[in-house]
C-alpha cells in the first residue's frame, strides 16, 4: 500500500517492522515513535543511540588504541553491530534532506543528537520553547463554541510538546486544568465529573 500522510510529518504505516518515516515536520511525534520502535526491536541499539558507543580498543602503555577489525572479539563485533543497526534504523527513517545532515556522523548517538539540535535546538532554545509552551498552558482556555475534540486536541498538543521537552504534569493536574478551563456551557458536566 502506498504511504499516505495521515498526520503532518509521519507517513501512514504504523508498522512494527519498518521505522516511522520522518519527512522533516512534526519532529516531537516522530522522535517518540522512533524511540519506541527501536526499543521494541533492538533495545541494545537504543542504548547505543542514547549513550553512545565505544570503539573497540586495546590499552597500550595506559593509552587507548583502537583495535583493527581483525582483532575484534565476539563482544566487540556485537557492539559494533548494535551501532550499525542503530545507524541503519535512522537512515531508513529520514528523508533525503535529513539523511544529508546526518550522513557524515560516525555513530548513531551523534546522528540522534544532530537531529535533536536541528529540530529542538540547543538547551537554551529548549528552555525558551518550554517558557513559551508554559505560557500557552497557563493561558489555555476553551474557545466559545469549540468542540470537545478540538479543545482536547489543542490541549494535548501543548502537553505533548512540553513532555517532549522534559516538562511533565501529573494526570491529576491535567484533568483539573481541562475542567477548569471549559466554557460555562459545560458547567453541569464539569460539576458532575468533579462530584
Amino acid at each position: 500500500m502506498a504511504g499516505r500522510t495521515f498526520q503532518a510529518g509521519v507517513s501512514e504505516g504504523q508498522s512494527t517492522t519498518r521505522p516511522p518515516f520522518f519527512d522533516g515536520t512534526n519532529y516531537a511525534y516522530w522522535k517518540e515513535r522512533m524511540r519506541i520502535f527501536i526499543q521494541s526491536n533492538a533495545f541494545d541499539s537504543w542504548m547505543v543511540i542514547k549513550h553512545g558507543n565505544t570503539t573497540p580498543a586495546n590499552i597500550v602503555d595506559g593509552i587507548r588504541v583502537p583495535k583493527l577489525e581483525s582483532e575484534y572479539d565476539d563482544q566487540d563485533k556485537k557492539n559494533v553491530m548494535q551501532n550499525a543497526k542503530a545507524i541503519n534504523y535512522l537512515y531508513c527513517a529520514v528523508n533525503p534532506d535529513d539523511y544529508r545532515k546526518i550522513s557524515r556522523c560516525k555513530s548513531a548517538n551523534e546522528m540522534w543528537t544532530k537531529l535533536e539540535v536541528t529540530y529542538e535546538g540547543t538547551s537554551q532554545v529548549k528552555d525558551a520553547r518550554v517558557d513559551i509552551l508554559l505560557h500557552e498552558y497557563e493561558l489555555f482556555s476553551m474557545k466559545e463554541n469549540e468542540s470537545i475534540d478540538s479543545y482536547f486536541e489543542r490541549f494535548s498538543t501543548i502537553i505533548n510538546n512540553l513532555d517532549t521537552l522534559g516538562k511533565y504534569y501529573t494526570d491529576h493536574e491535567l484533568v483539573r486544568k481541562i475542567l477548569r478551563c471549559m466554557t460555562p456551557e459545560w458547567k453541569s458536566e464539569v460539576n458532575a465529573i468533579t462530584e
